[in-house]
Order: C-alpha cells, then sequence, then structure tokens
C-alpha cells in the first residue's frame, strides 16, 4: 500500500521578496544611524571608545552637604551639539605629546614690583598702552604686584602642572563638585585645583567633607584645595579674588600648556582632554568660551548688571562704559565683527597658553581691577584691542548646555566665621546698600546728551529696529 507524501507549500515569491526588502530596509537604515552618530559633526551622542574605561565613584558626600541641589533646567534640545570628540586615547596622546613639547612656546615678561594693590592699580592710559605687544622684550602689568598667600608646597605641585582644571569658592558661595566622565588615564596628565578662603574651609569642615583633623594636604575627590588665608595683599570683595585664578591662571600655574577655568557653579560632565582638544585644538584657536545665551551687546549686558543689581555701583557701571566707548567700544554688527559675538558666558574658559593668550588675560585682569569683577563687560573691549590679536572659538551655547550642568549658588550659608569676619561682612553689606541708594539717585542722570556712548546705543537701537 502506498504512502502518502505530505507536501507543504513554501510562500510565494512575492512574499519572500517583501521580506527580504524589509530586511533589507532595516539593515541600511541603522546602518546609516550608526554612520550618523558615529562620524556626524551633528550628532546627538559624544562618541566614546566602547574602550574607554570612565573612572566611577570618585568621591562619596556626606548626605548634609547637597552637591547635586538646585540644578539649573536647560531649555535647548541636547540632540544637535556640532561638537564632534574624538578617540580617547588618540586625544590622550596627542595632548601628552604636545605639553611635553613646550620648547617653541613663547613667554610674556611680567612687570614685578611692589603697589598698593594686588593688580598694582593703573591709569586708563597706563593699561591701554600694554594692548599693543610687538615687542616681546616689553614687560607686562599682569598682578602679583602684593604676594599671593600660597604655601610653598602648594606652589611647587602647581609648577609640574602641564593642564590643569581650575575653580574657586570664596565666602561658602558653591558647593565643590566632582566632575563626571572622566577617562581612566586622566588624572595622570590633568591636575584639578580649587582654591578657598577660610570661610569656604570652614563650611567644608563643618560638612565633614574634609575632617578637622586632616593634614594641611587637603583634597575633596579630584580636587587639591588651595586654602588662601586672609591677607591685606587681596582684596576686600570675594568675587575680585575669585578674578585672580580666573585670569591669572598662566602665573599661578606657569608650566601648563592649556587650562580649563570654571566657575564653581557648573559641574563638568565631559573628560577636559577631549574638551580641550575638540574646542581648542582641533579649530587651531588659543581660546573657546561660550556665547551668552541672552545679550549680543556690551552694553546690554551693563544694562543688565544695573537693572539687576548684579553691581551695585552704578557710577562706576557707567564710568566704564564711556571710557570704552571713548576709546573706540562699537555695537556688534554681524556685517563687521569676525565674532558670532560681543559677550560671553565667562563660566567655562579652555585655554592654549601662549603670547596671545596670556596678554588678553593679563588685559583683562587690569581691567577688572580697574572697574569691578564683571568681567563680560570688559571682554569685548579687551579682545577686540589687543595685538596681537586672540583666535577664538565663541562656541554656541546648546554645546556649553551639554558638557556641563549649572548649579544655583549656596541659598543658605553656613555661620562659622568669627565676630572680626562678620563684622567686616556687615560693612560690606552696609556698602552695597549705600551704593543701592546712589543707584536710584544717579539712575536718572545717565542721559545721552553729552555721552561717548550715544552713536553706540543709536546704532545698537537701530540694528534692533
Amino acid at each position: 500500500m502506498g504512502k502518502f507524501i505530505r507536501i507543504t507549500a513554501s510562500p510565494p515569491l512575492y512574499v519572500r521578496s517583501k521580506l527580504l526588502c524589509f530586511s533589507l530596509l532595516y539593515f541600511f537604515t541603522t546602518l546609516s544611524l550608526f554612520l550618523y552618530v558615529s562620524l556626524s559633526r551633528n550628532q546627538c551622542v559624544f562618541r566614546y571608545s566602547p574602550f574607554d574605561p570612565i573612572q566611577t565613584n570618585i568621591f562619596s558626600y556626606p548626605s548634609s552637604y547637597g552637591e547635586h541641589k538646585y540644578a539649573l533646567p536647560t531649555h535647548r534640545s541636547s540632540c544637535s551639539s556640532p561638537v564632534f570628540f574624538s578617540d580617547y586615547w588618540t586625544v590622550l596622546n596627542e595632548i601628552q605629546s604636545i605639553c611635553s613639547d613646550s620648547s617653541s612656546s613663547e613667554k610674556l615678561r611680567y612687570i614685578n614690583g611692589n603697589s598698593e594693590t594686588f593688580g598694582g592699580n593703573f591709569s586708563t592710559q597706563k593699561r591701554f598702552s600694554y594692548f599693543n605687544h610687538s615687542d616681546n622684550d616689553v614687560e607686562v602689568p599682569c598682578g602679583f604686584f602684593r604676594d599671593f598667600p600660597v604655601s610653598d608646597s602648594d606652589r611647587a605641585e602647581m609648577e609640574k602642572c602641564g593642564l590643569v582644571v581650575a575653580s574657586a569658592i570664596f565666602n561658602d558661595h558653591d558647593k565643590i563638585r566632582q566632575p563626571v566622565g572622566l577617562g581612566v588615564k586622566t588624572l595622570e596628565t590633568v591636575c584639578f585645583y580649587m582654591f578657598i578662603d577660610d570661610k569656604t574651609l570652614n563650611s567644608l569642615f563643618h560638612h565633614n567633607v574634609i575632617p578637622k583633623k586632616n593634614p594641611r594636604d587637603y583634597r575633596v575627590g579630584v580636587w587639591r584645595i588651595i586654602k588662601i588665608s586672609k591677607s591685606e595683599n587681596l582684596y576686600l570683595n570675594p568675587a575680585m579674588n575669585g578674578v585672580i585664578p580666573k585670569y591669572l591662571i598662566h602665573r599661578l600655574f606657569p608650566n601648563s600648556q592649556f587650562s580649563i577655568w570654571i566657575d564653581a557653579k557648573i559641574q563638568l560632565m565631559i573628560d577636559p582632554l577631549l574638551l580641550i582638544h575638540s574646542l581648542v585644538v582641533v579649530p587651531d584657536v588659543d581660546m573657546a568660551i561660550s556665547k551668552h545665551p541672552f545679550f549680543v551687546n556690551t552694553m546690554e549686558e551693563a544694562m543688565a548688571t544695573a537693572r539687576w543689581n548684579k553691581w551695585g555701583d552704578i557710577d562706576g557701571l557707567r564710568m566704564q562704559m564711556e571710557t570704552y566707548c571713548e576709546h573706540g567700544l562699537k555695537p556688534w554688527n554681524s556685517h563687521k565683527m569676525p565674532y558670532p559675538t560681543d559677550v560671553p558666558d565667562s563660566a567655562l574658559i579652555l585655554r592654549k597658553h601662549g603670547i596671545r593668550s596670556d596678554l588678553f588675560s593679563c588685559c583683562m585682569f587690569n581691567e577688572l581691577e580697574a572697574f569691578n569683577p564683571r568681567d563680560q563687560l570688559a571682554f569685548a573691549f579687551v579682545r577686540d584691542h589687543v595685538n596681537p590679536m586672540v583666535k577664538m572659538n565663541m562656541f554656541e551655547v546648546e554645546v556649553f548646555e551639554q558638557i556641563v550642568v549649572e548649579y544655583r549658588h549656596n541659598l543658605k550659608k553656613i555661620e562659622t566665621s568669627s565676630y572680626e569676619e562678620q563684622e567686616e561682612e556687615q560693612k560690606q553689606k552696609s556698602l552695597r546698600i549705600i551704593q543701592k541708594k546712589r543707584r536710584w539717585l544717579d539712575y536718572g542722570s545717565w542721559s545721552l546728551n553729552g555721552s561717548s556712548c550715544k552713536s553706540y546705543l543709536m546704532e545698537m537701537w537701530d540694528d534692533h529696529h
């Protein structure tokens, strides 16, 4: 008796063709997306090699410290950054090679001596005379006319840094936060230094971030803590003392080839080696700094500074703007200026140290001592008048918001200061109240009649309308 043969019907040819098409479409779509994310300069994900181990658990804070409280929200997409980060190991080798070959880099020469202030208190004409630096044998004023109170052991360590990340907290104004995303070899190449005063140190003691029985070599995670003792050599205003490491970083770390300054209100989210490489080395610039999120003209920033009482001395602000207008400050114009804005967000500054960037930093510091520590006000004037001209990468705000997280300043400070310090703070508070009253008395007298800034304002307003 014969056997029945079971025949299984196969799918029709057109069905198999459709499945093949869907498979090929999925494959090429996935491949295209992979290549876009890996190679595009407008990628959503910062590229890390899968073989880049990232350091974790750098430091554990006591719960009372609250280092991650009050982060500020961002309002821009995190998926359109134009910055591309190269392979970590390639970047590491390239930066180490640059730092080890420092023989060809020229250095500025600085004026030494003593003065009544840390910065020398130079007149307007004297300060501006150093903007044009055509002869490297000419010495430049750049602070340190009084001793900066750093211990010899700290100074010796600072001189060893080839690439430094620095920040400062004075008057317990912010928290110490650890950087995120450090490669496994980064701490062998990069130094991290945090400058603090006695009040900030006492707050760290209070929260047990630093044990009181700790030796004087203070450390908090990656940060080496440099305590700046109260000194007559420094300024009464803590913000002005913070300007010293911010703009004289090349003098505090004389052998560094690169530096990154971060205000203590922000936290780095990207390895500093990758940042220096992508924002400074690849575009071949002396400095990289973010554009301001709102303003393009210096005068807009000056008006906001007065309006929001960011600096109480309106007379001083007016004098500063009049001085700059009289000596050539112009409103930003996209058809005339090589830069995308006149106003930066100076919370993050990346530098390649050399004559151009060091001259810019010295001239900036001199202007800040002459007027006030609001560095965005002097920025465009110094940038556009120094010679040799500093090569600058003013990157987009969305880049800034991807590479850092910004936090609010301390809302409540620990009362750890002595009676004398509290008395000094009360004097400073009374002075600010007097300046605020003067602001309302004098604000109406700041008119265009007879002002050196009349043409600036008329051109600025004409561009806006």
